[in-house]
């Protein structure tokens, strides 16, 4: 295994009420120098959870709201923050019950995914939920969120979609669809 760089600085170079911009001096085992920028998280963060809710053995509910980073309506999966005191899998069912107006009887954690690890430190856990019942919490979205399916055997067909570009999200449903095969309880 390499070893890490030596960090010779870091420091905070920008900062806004979402993100914080640090740019680290590091020294590679070969005696180069570069100098990296990355966003982190303010410390204050408890992480991000995203779900991938079974509607039924091969149906996952996706959500479509309004993306400020693409200008546009999004299919993605229920995801957010971490509140404090809570643990990923309460957050995980929160998030559910906010945005797509159901809870679940059972949650699984199944890994961290990061979205750009050369850039960015956040990491977010994506949770397997099962046996869905109908219950609506009150979230802090601007408008209602329109709710959607996929059958995780035409995950092709929605990448062709426009309005589907998150990768975390196609990740997330190919690793539930893998699991649940390997498992026996999803068969084509």
């Amino acid at each position: 295994m390499p070893q890490k760089p030596q960090t010779l600085e870091a420091k905070i170079v920008a900062k806004s009420r979402l993100f914080t911009v640090e740019q680290v001096q590091l020294r590679f085992s070969n005696g180069v120098e570069r100098t990296y920028e990355r966003l982190v998280n303010k410390g204050q963060g408890y992480g991000a959870v995203m779900v991938v809710a079974m509607q039924d053995e091969r149906t996952a509910l996706l959500i479509e709201e309004y993306c400020g980073g693409t200008d546009d309506y999004q299919l993605s999966l229920p995801k957010g923050l971490v509140e404090p005191g809570e643990d990923v899998l309460d957050a995980a069912n929160r998030e559910l019950m906010e945005e797509a107006g159901f809870g679940a009887q059972q949650l699984e954690f199944l890994t961290h995914l990061s979205l750009s690890p050369g850039y960015m430190s956040q990491k977010i856990a994506v949770v397997l939920a099962r046996d869905l019942y109908e219950k609506r919490l009150p979230g802090d979205e601007p408008e209602p969120i329109r709710v959607d399916q996929v059958d995780l055997y035409q995950l092709s067909e929605l990448t062709a979609r426009a309005n589907f570009t998150e990768g975390r999200a196609l990740a997330a449903l190919y690793l539930v669809r893998d699991l649940l095969e390997q498992r026996g309880e999803l068969q084509r």
